[in-house]
């Protein structure tokens, strides 16, 4: 049992009511002995009508059923379910309202919100609640009993009891933003997104459509003008069945995290999202992860039922606080493929020297490959870069260091656009769009 506001409060105002009385003649003993009496008296006849509403409300007592995805969304704001079941089928509707709380055990490493469900159910109804648990790690996790407390008939004192609900749930990558993004990727493959954007700017050809103001006159088919007495121009598409590779470090720097999920975690949804992209427009995806050695190597492969392959394959890997050889892997994706294709480094870099290794293996990849660099930028170190200059010369530190973190950063990226690389710098948080949209950049100019 939990004493409730109301028994506190009937509680107070029966002291005030002896005190009051005590008062008149505070210096008769035999008032003052009455007064402590009836005071005790009155005070233990609330606590045992509190002891009686907590028993009476027990035939009452809500039922809790949990619905939760096998599968959440790291960096998600996942969605669990609660059904709460009053009175029984054959009971009238008539009575009072029913107040529970309810804290469900979700698992420690999970955020919640809100981390307490209060709510006011009718005497006899179903009715759901909703909360949203924000996983930070990938892996296996484990949700407890559901803890309820309901207010008794007279609102003096509330019953707690827990409901059984384990279930264990596992934290895949960002399986939510695949299923996004593969809804807008057919949407721009099938509607006008799709002719505006690669129309005339591919290689291989896929329709005849009618010219319109704009078009590049040297698309124009002339034979099928001339046979259908209009002007027709010819649809290109890039090419088809190309092949990309994404390497993934998972070394010392990507164990840092950004918004409270690790570079590699943003890593890794990014990759996934990358692969998605590629096999939505017909490319061969491979995928390799690395620290000193190659931990994971993934063929490339064609079609959708890959995808699946690779992110079981992918979901069990944690960074490492090792530091990464960029050679090694570089030397390993290049002896499986030896045709062209585009070889993706998610990485980080810190300045010129420390990045000299990545750009030498990079460099590497040159003429035969078409290299392209990602690296996951700290956006807390571009708020504080460019945050307003205060007076305070404390403030002016962490400003200055981190301007000079972005000043060598950006000296480095310059080193890799100098050589042939292709860089994309991004905050980690939102390297997943910019990836797949300079992706989708590379295959309409047909730089592979």
């Amino acid at each position: 049992m939990v004493p409730a506001r109301r028994l506190y409060q009937l509680l107070l105002l029966g002291t005030a009511i002896a005190l009051a009385v005590a008062m008149f003649d505070w210096r008769n003993t035999a008032l003052l002995q009455g007064v402590v009496f009836l005071t005790l008296l009155y005070d233990g006849a609330l606590v045992g009508l509190a002891l009686v509403d907590a028993t009476r409300g027990r035939s009452q007592r809500v039922r809790v059923r949990r619905e939760v995805a096998q599968k959440l969304s790291i960096g998600r704001q996942n969605l669990v379910r609660l059904t709460l079941t009053t009175g029984t089928a054959g009971q009238a509707a008539g009575g009072h309202p029913i107040r529970v709380q309810i804290r469900d055990q979700y698992p420690a490493a999970f955020k919640a919100e809100p981390p307490m469900l209060k709510l006011e159910l009718p005497p006899v109804a179903e009715e759901s609640i909703t909360y949203t648990v924000f996983p930070p790690e990938r892996g296996q996790f484990e949700f407890g009993d559901v803890f309820v407390r309901q207010l008794g008939p007279w609102g003096l004192a509330w019953q707690g009891w827990r409901s059984p609900q384990k279930a264990t749930v596992s934290v895949y990558p960002d399986l939510m933003g695949l299923q996004e993004l593969s809804i807008r990727l057919a949407i721009q493959t099938t509607g006008n997104i799709r002719k505006a954007r690669r129309s005339g700017m591919g290689t291989e050809f896929t329709e005849l459509r009618e010219y319109y103001t704009g078009d590049d006159p040297r698309l124009i088919d002339w034979k099928a003008t001339a046979r259908r007495s209009r002007l027709l121009v010819r649809v290109l598409e890039p090419e088809q069945e190309q092949t990309v590779i994404v390497l993934l470090d998972r070394g010392r720097l990507m164990t840092a995290q950004v918004e409270g999920i690790t570079r590699f975690n943003w890593g890794m949804n990014a990759t996934l999202s990358l692969a998605l992209a590629g096999l939505n427009r017909g490319d061969r995806v491979g995928i390799g992860v690395f620290d000193r050695n190659m931990q994971l190597w993934v063929p490339p492969e064609r079609g959708q039922t890959h995808l699946t392959k690779l992110i079981e394959r992918l979901t069990p890997l944690q960074p490492a606080m090792l530091e990464p050889d960029y050679l090694k892997a570089v030397t390993v994706a290049t002896n499986q493929q030896h045709r062209r294709a585009l070889v993706v480094m998610l990485t980080d870099v810190v300045d010129e020297t420390a990045s000299a290794e990545l750009l030498a293996a990079l460099q590497r990849l040159r003429p035969r490959y078409l290299p392209f660099c990602v690296t996951l930028r700290d956006p807390q170190v571009d708020a504080i870069a460019h945050a307003p200059t205060e007076p305070d010369i404390s403030a002016a530190y962490p400003r200055a260091v981190a301007l000079d973190l972005l000043a060598q950063r950006q000296v480095a990226l310059a080193k890799l656009k100098q050589r042939g690389v292709l860089v994309l710098d991004a905050p980690a948080n939102q390297i997943t769009d910019q990836l797949v949209e300079r992706y989708l950049r590379v295959k309409a100019r047909n730089l592979l």
